[in-house]
């Protein structure tokens, strides 16, 4: 499986968290679950964090079977709105960045 995570590197705008959270879930997880051959859309928001470590209010991992699925979604016209509904959240409730991490990555269920 391929896992390609987007490191939310920044600060959410103070009184925004709350606002910012719900905006990923329910107006950015949902786009990306559209995405052609994706099999699992994940969020994780940072509640806390090691003294010195960078601020990461949001890790999300979009998996898909195999890189070409993956570079195939990530061509589509479906990632041109998921680039717009981020922007949008950006505007509203974060200062930062993004980057992109691309893994071969193996859960292993307890």
């Amino acid at each position: 499986m391929i896992t390609r995570y987007a490191l939310f590197d920044g600060t959410i705008k103070d009184g925004k968290t709350d606002a910012f959270r719900a905006a990923i879930r329910d107006r950015l997880v949902p786009v990306l679950r559209t995405f052609d051959g994706v099999l699992e859309v994940s969020i994780a928001f940072t509640d806390e964090r090691d003294d010195g470590a960078p601020d990461l209010p949001l890790i999300m991992a979009v998996s898909y079977p195999d890189v070409e699925t993956m570079q195939a979604a990530l061509s589509s016209p479906k990632r041109q709105a998921a680039i717009a509904v981020t922007g949008e959240i950006f505007a509203e409730c974060f200062d930062g960045h993004i980057h992109h991490h691309v893994t071969q990555r193996t859960a292993f269920p307890i």
